[in-house]
């Protein structure tokens, strides 16, 4: 598909504006979702003339990660492009990752030892502030800088969240980055042991656990984040970038890390935001919407709100956003979208592999089919349910930016 558009792409002076609400997809408490709960007075008004539907991130009953969700969204199919969670946090914080790298993507947690072996307490160790991140990943930077004539490069991120980078000697072998997570995605559970899952991967394993004795030992008298997990082990893969793909220059306003490494690895500019409220990235966007023919928006705390299975915090971060529309607007985008990268419902407490509301407006929409924008009445608009990967080729299409397909 992407070679097909590739050749139909035509350019011209009109502005994209792709708004993605993380985990906006819900399910009911008390009959009604978040985003039928909100009260979204300018998100309602747009959706009644514009294009609704409801996207499926990967397929049917496939419940998606963050970077698999957002890959599909930029056009490049999840089920052909995989992309670990490493690489996107290590790039997300400015890390530079070559050929010889494995990236990791860690939370900071806290355990109780018990005949000493861990149990976890708070996989995320009461999301610790930033600062207490920064402190505690110094500790163990200067703890462990080498293993075996290995690299070892810890990053602090954003609350608990951290980035390892290890820098192998020579380039590293296809199947080299397949070891297991040592998040076992529950507490009350000890961690779970990097395990190889082909040849090539031995090494990494091996490196990876005496990273994780070395570093621990550095913080075990730590009161919150005494131990880490890690998920995500990945290497750089090879994608085009979106220049290539579409001919569009594209900016990212994303405040937390692993979305920023995304955009930067399909090629788009992320550009700085000055903190990480919604405002700030408003700000950003009328910054720099002079610039590009796409930008993209990220909002983070409707995921962090509906994993924390925090109904009423969902809620009101939709709101929230709801009361910047009219300001994107302002901007006069030839095309707008506002959607979610996945469902997290907060009854849930989880990702979901549930369809996820998707709004698209620009002058060449039917438009009078929804009264509203939720799950619901997403699903009465004219788009229908369709992948998430055709999500670009729509907007692409509703820019004028696509020639006719054929003779």
């Amino acid at each position: 598909m992407q070679e097909v558009i590739g050749e139909l792409v035509s350019s011209n002076t009109t502005k994209m504006v792709l708004c993605v609400l993380d985990g906006l997809g819900g399910l009911p408490l008390g009959g009604k979702t978040e985003l039928e709960a909100a009260s979204t007075p300018n998100l309602d008004e747009i959706a009644r003339g514009s294009a609704t539907g409801l996207h499926i991130p990967v397929a049917p009953g496939i419940t998606p990660g963050s970077g698999a969700a957002h890959l599909a969204l930029f056009g490049y199919d999840p089920l052909k492009y995989g992309i670990g969670r490493g690489v996107l946090e290590a790039l997300g914080l400015g890390v530079e990752v070559t050929r010889n790298d494995i990236a990791v993507r860690g939370n900071f947690a806290t355990v109780e030892y018990k005949d000493d072996k861990p149990i976890l307490a708070d996989r995320r160790a009461g999301r610790i502030s930033t600062e207490e991140n920064r402190r505690i990943t110094t500790k163990i930077r200067e703890a462990v800088s080498e293993i075996d004539g290995v690299g070892v490069s810890i990053h602090s991120g954003v609350e608990h969240r951290f980035a390892l980078v290890l820098t192998f000697p020579e380039p590293l072998r296809t199947g080299s980055d397949e070891v297991s997570d040592t998040d076992p995605q529950v507490v009350e559970s000890g961690p779970l042991q990097p395990t190889p899952r082909t040849e090539a991967a031995e090494p990494v394993a091996r490196i990876i656990e005496q990273f994780i004795t070395m570093a621990t030992e550095a913080i075990r008298d730590e009161e919150k984040a005494n131990y880490l997990l890690l998920r995500g082990i990945s290497r750089l893969p090879d994608l085009l970038s979106w220049r290539e793909l579409y001919g569009v220059s594209a900016g990212a306003v994303a405040a937390y890390p692993m979305y920023r490494g995304i955009a930067k690895l399909v090629g788009m500019d992320v550009l700085e935001v000055d903190g990480t409220t919604i405002e700030s990235e408003i700000e950003t966007l009328e910054k720099h919407i002079g610039g590009y023919d796409f930008i993209y928006l990220h909002v983070k705390k409707t995921d962090s709100y509906g994993e924390d299975g925090d109904f009423e915090g969902k809620v009101g971060v939709i709101e929230e956003f709801d009361g910047y529309v009219q300001r994107i607007l302002q901007l006069k985008p030839d095309v707008l979208v506002v959607t979610g990268d996945h469902s997290t419902p907060s009854v849930m407490k989880s990702h979901s592999w549930h369809p996820v509301p998707f709004l698209l407006k620009s002058r060449l929409t039917l438009g009078g089919k929804s009264s509203g924008f939720s799950e619901r009445e997403c699903l009465n608009g004219e788009l229908g349910v369709f992948r998430a990967v055709d999500a670009m080729t729509l907007m692409l299409a509703h820019a004028g930016r696509l020639q006719k397909f054929g003779a």
